[in-house]
């Protein structure tokens, strides 16, 4: 009996809540299931197509290389290889150390650029110079402040040894040249 109340009120409220006047039928723009099922096709495949689109519109764009007038020497130079082999006659005669100091160290040393001390200038020398033969070296070799790493280049390691004996004794040290290696 309870349940015959109950759903009776609510029956009841519900006629009496909704009235006939303002009553609408809820429809959207799909009204049959032919046009549903269109719908839900298009909405997958509808993106898909438009992805395939978009990827095929970016890939297929012709476009060279930044700043490339000849494009098959701008792709040359990109797959180059990493490093290079230079063969250079090891029986060849060592340059003196200021052969070495004119091609390699003048730029800088002879105007004192970048902090480096002018060749001859025995003060800005004297503390280099304490550190020893060795040290000196060293920091030609790997570089230090300014001045980059001289070893590697054109000049193998006793020339540029040379070229820094050459410019610590002119400017007051007494550094034997280095000599040549013996195979």
């Amino acid at each position: 009996m309870s349940l015959a109340i109950i759903s009776f009120s609510f029956v009841f409220i519900q006629k009496v809540l909704m009235s006939d006047t303002h009553e609408e039928a809820h429809t959207g723009p799909i009204k049959t299931p032919k046009a549903f099922a269109w719908v839900i096709f298009l909405s997958f495949v509808g993106p898909i197509f438009i992805i395939i689109g978009l990827v095929y519109y970016v890939v297929t764009a012709n476009k060279p290389a930044a700043g490339a007038a000849n494009t098959a020497e701008s792709v040359a130079a990109r797959i180059q290889k990493v490093g290079t082999v230079e063969v250079r006659d090891a029986n060849r005669p060592l340059k003196a150390g200021e052969e070495v100091y004119k091609v390699q160290c003048a730029a800088c040393h002879t105007a004192g650029l970048a902090g480096s001390p002018k060749l001859g200038d025995k003060s800005a020398w004297a503390p280099r110079i304490k550190t020893g033969y060795e040290a000196l070296l060293n920091s030609a070799l790997k570089g230090k402040n300014a001045m980059g790493a001289q070893g590697g280049g054109d000049h193998n390691d006793v020339e540029i040894g040379r070229a820094v004996v050459y410019m610590a004794n002119a400017s007051g040290a007494k550094f034997a040249e280095p000599a040549a290696p013996t195979n």
